[in-house]
Parts: C-alpha cells; sequence; structure tokens
C-alpha cells in the first residue's frame, strides 16, 4: 500500500511538471494559449508564453495551471478577447478567460476584455476574467476591461473560492471588481476609468453566515481625470462584505466612500463596509456613510491574511505574503 501511494505521488509530480511554451515563431510547439491548456495533463502544469497578443477565449477547467507570462513585465504578454453581455446572452459567459480549475496560478501577463474599446459596440458587461476556481493566486497580473472586469466568485455547486492577488493591477468603472469569492488583495492597483459614476466593487455575500468578502490590503486608488463619483463599492447582495486596509487613496471619492444598490433603496441595512488608516486625497472619515466603518487596531486583525483565511495559506507562496 505505502509503495502504491508513493508511485501515485510521484505521478502527480511528474504531471505537474509537464512545462509548454506557447509563442509566435515557427519552432514554438503551442501559437495559442488554448491548444496549450488542453495538452497539459489532468493534473496541470506550466504553460509560459512569450510577447505578443493573444486573441481568443479561454477556458481553464483543469486544476494546477500556471500561466507565466515571458516578457519583461506584464504589458508584453496579452490575453484578448472583445465578448459582451449583449453578444454571448450572459454576463458571467462574456469572459476573456474562465478559470474553474483549483490551484490556478498566474504571473507577469495581462487579461483583458476590449470589447468597449470599439465605439461601434453598444455599452454592455464585459467581463476580463471569471475566476471561480479555489486557491487561485494572480502575482503582477493586469485584469483590464470596462463594465464588470473582474467576476471572483464562488465555485461550481457554491464551493467557497478563496483567491489572492498580489501586486495587480485592476481598471473598469462599473462594478469593475464583483462577485461573492473568498478574495485577498494585497499591494494592487485599482484604477477607475472615465465615467459618470465608478463602482470600484459589488460584493455579493448573500447572508450573515456566509464566509465570503474582498479585502483590499495596502491597495492604491486612482482614476482617470473623467472618473466622476466613486465609490468603494455598492452592495449586490444583501451582505456584501468589503474591506479596505491601509488604502492610499489618490483620487478624489464621493464623500460617503459607499453607495446603494440604488440611490436611497435601504440596501445598506446588512453589510460589511470598513477602512483602516486610508489616506491620501480620496481619505475622509468623517463624511463617510453612516452604515459604515472606521476599525480600530484590534478590530482590523480580524480581516488580516492570517485570519481572513483561517490560518490555512499555505497555498500562497511565501515571497507574495510581504
Amino acid at each position: 500500500m505505502r509503495l502504491a501511494c508513493c508511485i501515485l505521488s510521484l505521478t502527480m509530480s511528474a504531471a505537474q511538471a509537464v512545462t509548454l511554451t506557447v509563442g509566435s515563431a515557427a519552432k514554438d510547439p503551442y501559437h495559442d494559449i488554448q491548444s496549450a491548456v488542453d495538452a497539459l495533463p489532468d493534473l496541470g502544469g506550466e504553460i509560459r508564453i512569450t510577447p505578443g497578443i493573444y486573441r481568443q477565449k479561454i477556458i481553464i477547467a483543469k486544476s494546477g495551471v500556471t500561466l507565466r507570462g515571458l516578457g519583461h513585465d506584464a504589458r508584453d504578454v496579452v490575453l484578448v478577447f472583445d465578448d459582451s453581455a449583449a453578444r454571448s446572452g450572459s454576463t458571467f459567459k462574456s469572459y476573456t478567460m474562465l478559470v474553474s480549475g483549483d490551484d490556478f496560478h498566474a504571473t507577469n501577463l495581462t487579461i483583458q476584455n476590449d470589447y468597449w474599446l470599439d465605439a461601434s459596440h453598444p455599452p454592455s458587461q464585459a467581463v476580463a476574467l471569471n475566476l471561480i476556481g479555489d486557491r487561485a493566486v494572480l502575482d503582477h497580473v493586469r485584469l483590464l476591461g470596462h463594465q464588470d472586469t473582474l467576476y471572483a466568485n464562488k465555485g461550481v455547486n457554491g464551493k467557497m473560492a478563496r483567491q489572492y492577488f498580489s501586486n495587480c493591477y485592476i481598471e473598469g468603472h462599473v462594478d469593475f471588481i464583483f462577485g461573492n469569492a473568498k478574495a485577498y488583495f494585497h499591494r494592487c492597483q485599482l484604477h477607475g476609468l472615465a465615467n459618470a459614476e465608478v463602482m470600484i466593487t459589488a460584493q455579493s455575500r448573500n447572508s450573515a453566515d456566509e464566509d465570503s468578502a474582498y479585502v483590499f490590503d495596502q491597495c492604491r486608488i486612482t482614476a482617470e481625470q473623467g472618473a466622476q463619483n466613486i465609490y468603494l463599492g455598492r452592495p449586490w447582495r444583501a451582505y456584501s462584505a468589503v474591506i479596505f486596509i491601509r488604502s492610499i487613496i489618490d483620487t478624489p471619492l464621493a464623500e460617503a466612500g459607499w453607495r446603494e444598490w440604488h440611490p436611497d433603496d435601504g440596501s445598506l441595512a446588512h453589510v460589511t463596509y470598513a477602512e483602516y488608516l486610508s489616506s491620501g486625497v480620496g481619505a475622509n472619515e468623517e463624511h463617510r456613510h453612516p452604515l459604515s466603518h472606521q476599525l480600530t487596531s484590534n478590530e482590523v486583525e480580524f480581516w488580516s491574511l492570517t485570519s481572513f483565511f483561517h490560518n490555512d495559506i499555505e497555498w500562497i507562496p511565501k515571497s507574495l505574503r510581504r
């Protein structure tokens, strides 16, 4: 029995050690991302992507898949498509990339939905990344879109998805980080695009006992000059939970900081919206919405990385926790 277990462990390690390369050169074995994903064994592996623009919809259902951009920075490798809710029939099908497999890693690349860049397209939700796998880690990844850029949500059959974003750049305007995952954003930049209203988050926790939230730790908030009425978030569902810790807010926000789903609809009654030591031109503790909170030094410990993930953080590389 012990020998069989060892053989199985070695087999799994060998499968996970598979490395494939995607590029545009004739010598490259794969020229598109999906073909390489499909070629990986069921236990996953690493796909290294040479600089270039790769236009296609991508579905990653296998666990243990790593995408690694080989450029000097994340701008050099761009995974892009231009679908939308108007075309696909659903916001959740409008993605450029769908990741439902667990233990997904991505580093040094861009995931973009550029539907909105064509002025002839009618306004529509257009997701760049639909992320519903558990234990996902994204490091130095750029997520580009307009409305509904990042869908960070629970997985298949309602399984809670834990997600960690490190040094990422995420841009958009309406609800551009939305869903119901248990997601931690560390040292990320959140950038509002020009629009009459900008809602950074639309977290959708459904009940008081559901273990999900978005935590933004030492993140920076910026915006284009044409971005107006910028809010930290609004509740997609009644128990929405969003926490900003030591954020640098380098753009003016609407004074209240948070808003109802629809103005004056009373939807903030059960939310958990809080800040701790926000700074910058958009920090305004005195005038924040009365149903939001300013955390004390003791209260903020509940939202630390270790506490948030209930001491289970070994799936996050140590180098990305600093």
